[in-house]
């Protein structure tokens, strides 16, 4: 495989044109939580490009209904590789009831009902889970997560 250094993204317009804003009635920054299942991989990537590419605008946590024993170890080594974040050492696994009470629940696509987290917001980003898969469907679903974060950054209004 190529070394990969990093991944081009900008923000999607269309897909920022098609989504709604975001209006928080609150005095502090917002808190979003990504979930899955497992808070093993997705959720992981994207509470990572989260603090990375909107820390400025939402804080950013993940969180599963159900926990595995570690981050899975391609998305470890693809979110070290692309962007320097070592998630191993930034993060950890967390059921739901490990995060602040969330103002955004986006979940990743994997069904997850989650009805003891309220919120303001919620919102499916249907992402397919990359696990067990190769190194280019990691990239292509962290290709995406990156590009969902940043479009959801510019999405938010806080009164």
């Amino acid at each position: 495989m190529k070394n990969i250094t990093s991944i081009d993204t900008d923000i999607n317009q269309n897909e920022l044109m098609n989504k709604a804003k975001i209006t928080l009635d609150i005095e502090e920054r917002p808190k979003v939580a990504f979930v899955c299942v497992h808070n093993s991989c997705r959720s992981q990537i994207a509470e990572a490009l989260g603090k990375r590419f909107a820390s400025d605008v939402f804080d950013s946590y993940s969180a599963g209904t159900h926990l595995k024993d570690h981050i899975n170890p391609d998305a470890v080594r693809l979110m070290k590789q692309i962007y320097g974040i070592d998630m191993e050492e930034s993060q950890h696994n967390k059921l739901l009831e490990d995060i602040p009470s969330p103002d955004v629940v986006i979940t990743m696509g994997c069904n997850v009902q989650c009805p003891m987290l309220p919120c303001k917001f919620r919102e499916d980003w249907g992402l397919e889970d990359p696990s067990g898969k190769s190194d280019e469907a990691f990239l292509a679903i962290i290709h995406e997560i990156e590009s969902k974060v940043k479009v959801l950054r510019e999405r938010f209004i806080v009164m």
